[in-house]
């Protein structure tokens, strides 16, 4: 079984298409980033310390900055998940907390992706007060 932090090594399907069809704020047709676990975690360590973002923003910065109109949610929701478990495994593998991407500053408690994590919202949760990042 691989570890979380194999994962983003796996090639997959990723790049710019057009969308297959319309879902959520996605329009058919609409010029869509698919993009790679790496893409996740690299924009996810640019955010500042003591910022947040939501996931539409996320998505939307992420579409913008590799040329795209919107970025794929079903992938960005399983890149999140991934982003989260490997900083996590980093964690216990210790690796301080600032050599790891702050997930948190994207998750929160009530995130439907933090409700997935292995290690729960507690963690999450700690790590947003730490940073005053409370909502």
């Amino acid at each position: 079984m691989k570890s979380w932090n194999d994962r983003p090594n796996t090639p997959g399907i990723n790049g710019i298409k057009p969308s297959p069809r319309t879902i959520g704020d996605v329009v058919e047709g609409q010029p869509m980033l698919v993009p790679t676990a790496r893409q996740v975690h690299a924009f996810i360590r640019s955010i500042p310390e003591g910022m947040d973002m939501d996931i539409r923003a996320l998505r939307t910065a992420l579409a913008i900055e590799h040329g795209a109109e919107v970025t794929c949610p079903v992938t960005i929701g399983y890149h999140l998940r991934t982003v989260a478990e490997a900083a996590k495994e980093d964690l216990e593998r210790g690796v301080a907390p600032s050599d790891i991407a702050p997930f948190w500053r994207v998750l929160d408690a009530s995130t439907p992706t933090t409700r997935k994590l292995s290690f729960g919202a507690a963690f999450v949760a700690a790590q947003r007060k730490r940073e005053g990042l409370e909502r």
